[in-house]
């Protein structure tokens, strides 16, 4: 019996030892992960201040066109609501990503992102029309103080944009060769910040640049 109670004890050991790997990487993970996602957290806030500057020197340069064409000249706003719509609408499929990414749905995953990345594009060529056609039309951002900070500011969201949409390309490769592994996670939750952040300031942007500008 004695013999019996040691393998038992012996068998109870060896498991635990074989488990205390497991759950010490399962924990470096989630460690890991929540330092990145803080970290993200923290690079998001400096991009608060660079759109905080940028709105600020746009509100203060907005009546220096020296002569030129103004907002109300410039800006069209069913086209600009168009491409409003576009990329709100791409926050509300990024957020069926996720949710499909908590049920573990790989493939879900994988369409509602092609899905956002097709609506971010729609902005991005939308905006670069729009971009084409003020130049086309003389008004540059060498044209007058108050062109020059609406480049700058339009300008760096889109730029933003760009940005996270080739991440979102690399994140649709890495979800497909990869699966939902704990890295690909953590950077998908960061891509998210990322791109409702992009969709928070776009709002700022249509509000205080297109609506009063057109007024």
């Amino acid at each position: 019996m004695s013999t019996d109670v040691l393998t038992i004890e012996t068998v109870v050991a060896r498991g635990a030892s074989a488990s205390q790997p497991a759950n010490m990487e399962e924990a470096e993970h989630i460690e890991t992960g929540s330092t990145t996602v803080l970290g993200f957290w923290i690079y998001l806030m400096s991009d608060c201040l660079l759109f905080a500057a940028l709105f600020a020197t746009y509100a203060v340069l907005a009546g220096e066109s020296a002569g030129g064409p103004t907002g109300r000249n410039l800006f069209s706003l069913p086209y600009v609501l168009t491409e409003t719509v576009c990329l709100l609408l791409s926050s509300f499929t990024y957020g069926m990503a996720m949710l499909a990414l908590n049920r573990g749905a790989r493939v879900g995953v994988l369409r509602w992102l092609a899905i956002t990345a097709l609506l971010g594009l729609c902005f991005i060529a939308m905006e670069i029309s729009e971009f084409h056609r003020m130049i086309g039309e003389g008004a540059g951002p060498d044209r007058s103080a108050f062109l020059s900070s609406f480049f700058a500011l339009v300008g760096t969201h889109g730029l933003h944009v760009t940005s996270g949409l080739i991440w979102m390309a690399v994140m649709i490769a890495q979800v497909a060769l990869r699966g939902l592994s704990a890295t690909n996670r953590t950077r998908l939750i960061c891509l998210s910040l990322f791109w409702h952040f992009l969709d928070i300031v776009w709002i700022g942007v249509f509000s205080v640049v297109y609506l009063t500008g057109s007024m």
